[in-house]
């Protein structure tokens, strides 16, 4: 990358940014929002092009005719195709492309020609050209080979190159709106909180059969209980099973408010992300949401939740092979010892304060200045 002193002098390009809908609904979507609001308060220039079912964004033109991401329509290929017209259009301006979220990839790679391009890599869908049918796994290993791949993880990144030999990588971590998050005043009582869809991929079950080995320990669990319906009922069989009623809740999706007063009352969070088949965590962002809030985090190792927590000194990483016993016992320790409880939270909360979307945007300014001045 540019160094910092020479970047200032470079002006911030003009940026083709193609974007789920730009909402708070899903990862992708949330990524999309927060990087676009952080570039536009930076001053940066941005025509973004985004998925049919985006809502207006106050304040930037957004043209809203792309294929939806969530849910992930079928015949994106064909779709993508159907837009390339508009697309080129609404880009033909811009200095760089950056698909901000990788199904539309062969899509920026259409339309960038000659120009730069700049993909990120969030999780799972970096397996493209491993897991999709041809040609579709054929277009999405030439996108990345074209693009430099800005992974969100360390851990994106190995699974990245793995499956795209010689690929363009850089990482830059997901942020936090720390004002918001950072602002909550941290009261204790409630015991363990978890903020995710509930899903196999979240690892609900193991993080429910963890709480019958921390006794008295409260458990709520925030989060869509529509992504896997037939999972959720497995979840609810086993807190019965279990006799957790009285213990463990589930609560569904909630209000910001609702959800930042969870925050105030857990005492500790966890994320227990697990790999299956060709699915895995990205980054895990509520991780980082959880430190802002002062709470000291459980995440598992073997995903993108290595970069979210600082083993130690923010929180604690589980192996995914021993969730049985490590899980319940790292819930155990940092009930059980609130002075390192309370430490790992205000490293995490200073941790957080570093890591916002404004210093990822700082970044991804850097990353842009620097493709289009070779």
């Amino acid at each position: 990358m540019l160094s910092t002193e020479k970047s200032k002098n470079v002006p911030a390009p003009h940026i083709g940014f193609l974007a789920a809908d730009l909402t708070h609904k899903h990862g992708w979507a949330h990524y999309c929002l927060s990087l676009v609001g952080a570039l536009k308060r930076a001053g940066v220039r941005v025509t973004v092009v985004a998925a049919r079912n985006s809502p207006p964004f106050e304040g930037m033109d957004v043209l809203p005719i792309l294929p939806s991401v969530d849910p992930l329509e079928g015949g994106m290929i064909a779709g993508m195709l159907r837009t390339l017209p508009q697309v080129r259009t609404a880009f033909k301006d811009c200095d760089l492309i950056h698909v901000a979220v990788e199904p539309y990839a062969p899509l920026g790679a259409w339309v960038a020609g000659r120009r730069p391009l700049v993909v990120t890599g969030h999780g799972s869908y970096v397996l493209a050209p491993e897991q999709r049918r041809f040609p579709a796994s054929t277009l999405y290993a030439w996108a990345y080979r074209r693009a430099l791949m800005a992974c969100v993880s360390h851990y994106t990144e190995r699974q990245a190159k793995r499956v795209v030999p010689g690929i363009r990588t850089v990482v830059v971590n997901n942020g936090v709106n720390f004002e918001h998050f950072g602002a909550v005043q941290h009261v204790g009582g409630g015991g363990v909180l978890s903020v995710g869809a509930i899903k196999a991929r979240k690892g609900t079950l193991e993080l429910v059969r963890a709480m019958a080995h921390v006794p008295g320990a409260r458990c709520v669990i925030v989060g869509s209980l529509d992504i896997e319906p037939e999972y959720v009922q497995q979840v609810r069989e086993e807190i019965a099973r279990l006799n957790l009623g009285e213990r463990v809740m589930l609560t569904g999706r909630v209000s910001e408010a609702e959800l930042l007063r969870f925050y105030a009352e857990a005492d500790v969070f966890a994320l227990v992300s697990r790999n299956i088949g060709w699915k895995f965590e990205g980054y895990g962002l509520s991780l980082l949401e959880a430190s802002a809030t002062r709470l000291p985090v459980i995440g598992t190792t073997d995903c993108g939740a290595e970069d979210a927590v600082i083993d130690g000194v923010t929180g604690l990483l589980v192996a995914q092979d021993d969730l049985e016993r490590g899980l319940p016992d790292a819930i155990h320790r940092l009930l059980e010892d609130r002075d390192l409880a309370s430490g790992m939270g205000a490293a995490g909360h200073e941790h957080a304060r570093g890591q916002t979307w404004e210093y990822v945007a700082v970044q991804m300014v850097r990353l842009y200045k620097e493709a289009v001045s070779r």
